[in-house]
């Protein structure tokens, strides 16, 4: 059985966050770049739900990671 796809914009509504795209690059903008040594699930920003989201979104492997691994990857931008 297929896993669901989500829109990275999806993840953001799951967090309790805005979702519109001016917000979600206001988000990313305010809180990038995390330390190399920060993981996503680590951040700072994250309310405890939040955080419980992400971590159970990982271990269990759900249709969240892939949007969630985006929103790792910009929040930590390879560096030039």
């Amino acid at each position: 059985m297929d896993k669901p796809t989500h829109h990275f914009s999806e993840l953001f509504k799951q967090l309790g966050l805005d979702d519109d795209p001016v917000e979600i690059e206001r988000f990313i903008t305010t809180h990038s770049p995390l330390d190399d040594d920060v993981k996503l699930v680590d951040a700072p920003f994250w309310s405890e739900g939040q955080r419980a989201f992400l971590k159970e979104s990982y271990a269990a492997d759900a249709d969240w990671v892939p949007m969630a691994d985006q929103l790792n990857e910009a929040l930590h931008p390879a560096k030039k």
